[in-house]
């Protein structure tokens, strides 16, 4: 009899334990699925998919990504951006471009390769700022408030992208829009989806936290 109550209690503990392990293995895409979700319908109001209805305001900030894939062939969302963000100029919903991304090396510089393409557009090179220290997307978005001085402002970028930064945007009081740049075939890019899901889940890290961007500086005015 003390045997067999022996092993129902083995029993009883190694259920518990299973239970626990599936908690924890859950618990970590529930709060996933929570981040990206209210992300995603706090934003939706923000986002723009037709040129027609982006509200006008003085400044677009694009925000950067390679112009090359890892391959060596030509990025699609770069190239995509630029053309929305080009489109956005020459309608008229924005008066200057901050062309936003990473330049940590002397051999990669996105902002750069963005001002030459934007420039191939047809945007005058003397609209367009860069800004090297757009390291991350919260980066791009902070600076463009405590850097160059805008509290109302149209970013660019893919759908996807672009719900995190307004999120972020709106998060700290601006008055942010967005434009949706095409999009490329996700389906290509399944590390992508990936890698956005969890950066929208860091933004909750990053404002609980209280980070600040990287690197800051003296302010750039513009139009001025």
């Amino acid at each position: 009899m003390a045997r067999k109550k022996h092993k129902n209690a083995i029993g009883r503990l190694a259920v518990l334990l299973g239970r626990l392990a599936v908690a924890a293995l859950m618990l970590p895409l529930l709060v996933l699925l929570i981040a990206n979700q209210i992300i995603r319908i706090s934003s939706d109001g923000y986002l723009y998919d037709d040129l027609l209805f982006v509200p006008h305001n003085p400044v677009g900030l694009v925000l950067g990504t390679s112009h090359r894939v890892q391959g060596g062939g030509p990025n699609p969302y770069f190239h995509k951006r630029m053309e929305a963000a080009a489109r956005l100029y020459h309608e008229g919903k924005v008066n200057y471009l901050i062309a936003s991304g990473d330049n940590q090396t002397q051999w990669y510089n996105e902002p750069e390769q963005m001002r030459r393409e934007l420039v191939r557009l047809g945007v005058p090179d003397s609209i367009i700022h860069l800004d090297f220290a757009g390291l991350r997307t919260f980066d791009s978005v902070i600076r463009c408030h405590r850097i160059y001085g805008q509290t109302s402002f149209t970013i660019i970028s893919q759908r996807f992208h672009n719900q995190r930064a307004v999120y972020i945007a709106r998060q700290y009081g601006l008055e942010a829009v967005a434009f949706n740049a095409g999009d490329a075939d996700q389906g290509n890019h399944p590390s992508l989806v990936v890698r956005e899901w969890f950066a929208k889940a860091n933004v909750f890290l990053d404002m609980l936290l209280n980070r600040q961007p990287g690197e800051l500086g003296e302010q750039v005015p513009i139009g001025e």
